[in-house]
């Protein structure tokens, strides 16, 4: 019971606090760049976690932020391949990377009231799944004039979120992308079905881990061997980080 209004009560905090902050963003996006545009909207990213962490408890720890190149390294370009558990880590990456990231997303979260009037309005990745070579193909043209702008593209190599314990199928697109702009991956393991389940509307307290890999180059490899490492290094890390979630069945 007490769970069950600590999450109605991080819920509507998230609701009072989008309607106004998207309003302001899509007021704003005809008079500011995209890089002001970009931090105003980080401003309720963060206001959404540290909302999870006041009303649910969840706290979280980062490890291997030196992985990544620092906001003093200009336009160094990346891109990012995190685990994909639940909506938390799409909150929490752009208050944690000291660069700005542009999501690939399907188009159907811009039709969201309010939070996709917002993400509509700056420089990201938003494809039609349905279209499989026509959708690669604008990822790989934005991808690599966004990177060029200095901002990192993430993805999310499964794709959709995945249950805690779960692996879903890792595939080449981020990779893929990676070798044609002759930029590294960095592979992330994160912990947020730990405390935010896969299609739960009730966040539990707890620490979720995010762990950043060491940069893997991507001069010289093949898509899906280059996401086979990816995948190597994130599963390994997700065993290490949460140990309880991948026992045998009894």
């Amino acid at each position: 019971m007490i769970a069950a209004l600590r999450s109605a009560l991080f819920f509507l905090w998230m609701l009072l606090t989008i309607v106004p902050w998207a309003l302001v963003v899509v007021a704003l996006a005809p008079l500011v760049n995209s890089q002001r545009l970009y931090r105003v909207c980080v401003g309720w990213l963060a206001t959404a976690v540290w909302g999870a962490q006041v009303f649910c408890g969840v706290r979280y720890r980062v490890h291997g932020l030196s992985n990544v190149p620092s906001a003093a390294d200009g336009t160094a370009a990346v891109v990012l391949a995190p685990k994909h558990q639940s909506a938390w880590e799409t909150f929490a990456f752009p208050a944690i990377m000291p660069h700005p990231l542009a999501y690939v997303f399907k188009r159907e979260l811009l039709w969201i009231p309010f939070f996709g009037w917002a993400i509509g309005r700056l420089d990201m990745i938003h494809i039609n799944r349905g279209k499989g070579s026509e959708a690669w193909r604008k990822v790989s043209e934005q991808g690599q004039r966004l990177m060029k702008q200095g901002s990192w593209v993430i993805m999310f190599p499964e794709g959709t979120r995945t249950p805690r314990g779960a692996q879903g199928e890792y595939k080449s697109g981020a990779s893929r992308l990676a070798i044609a702009a002759g930029v590294p991956v960095v592979p992330i393991a994160v912990t947020s079905a730990r405390c935010w389940p896969r299609k739960s509307f009730l966040p539990r307290p707890g620490v979720i881990d995010v762990s950043i890999g060491p940069a893997i180059p991507s001069q010289g490899r093949r898509p899906d061997e280059l996401m086979r490492e990816v995948e190597r290094w994130i599963e390994a890390e997700m065993r290490r980080l949460d140990p309880d979630a991948y026992l045998p069945p009894a």
